[in-house]
């Protein structure tokens, strides 16, 4: 059961289309793997279309020969002209492990770049969304840390598939976590490999230890 959720104003942000490219594939992502957050985004759509359909309304009634004239005419339009799209990938592979793809991800498939191996039990791959955008898909093995960090801006993160946990919860497929510079956490993965999809507005910022040391270098392995 999914249990962390975009807040309100992302979901509203995201009917109305107002997100970057970025925060909009994820929120889409998760809106693809969560029925609450479909009928949510559902509920917000049908209240600005009668909101701007009331507005409208209010403006300037339109005459009755005017609206049966714009009803003729969309019945006498000619039917559009049917194209059949080629099917996107709708899964991934990596390490002998095929994982779904949710709908709003896989037709993307094609902005996925490939898996490298950043260190550890850790594997990245681009999603880039254009316009300088990216996302990362990130692979954490059974087994597998990232040195406790905090953000430098926003960090989004969704698990598309297994279980990784942190100092306050456990994440499973489908939850959707938001972090900034008020948050400081160590993600891993316990008896069972995760993958998540990611997007950082700014590096983030190692604070522990030795892994301090590759604060400099933080944005080539997490963009």
């Amino acid at each position: 059961m999914i249990k962390s959720h975009p807040h309100e104003q992302l979901l509203v942000q995201y009917a109305t289309g107002e997100l970057n490219p970025a925060m909009l594939v994820m929120i889409g992502t998760h809106v693809d793997m969560c029925p609450q957050c479909q009928q949510h985004v559902a509920d917000i759509e049908e209240q600005v279309a009668l909101k701007v359909l009331g507005e409208r309304v209010s403006d300037a009634a339109l005459p009755n020969t005017v609206v049966d004239s714009m009803l003729e005419s969309i019945m006498n339009s000619p039917a559009p002209i049917q194209v059949r799209a080629e099917a996107a990938r709708d899964y991934i592979s990596l390490e002998g492990k095929r994982f779904a793809l949710p709908a709003t991800l896989a037709r993307n498939e094609h902005r996925i770049g490939q898996w490298h191996h950043m260190v550890s039990k850790l594997w990245r791959a681009p999603v880039d969304i254009g316009n300088g955008e990216m996302l990362n898909l990130i692979y954490m093995a059974d087994g597998a840390q990232v040195p406790e960090h905090t953000h430098k801006g926003r960090e989004a993160t969704l698990v598309i598939n297994g279980v990784f946990n942190d100092e306050f919860n456990e994440y499973r497929d489908g939850d959707f976590i938001l972090l900034d510079e008020h948050h400081k956490h160590t993600p891993q993965t316990q008896g069972e490999d995760c993958l998540t999809l990611a997007t950082l507005d700014a590096p983030m910022h190692f604070t522990t230890g030795i892994s301090r040391l590759l604060n400099p270098f933080s944005s080539l392995f997490f963009r």
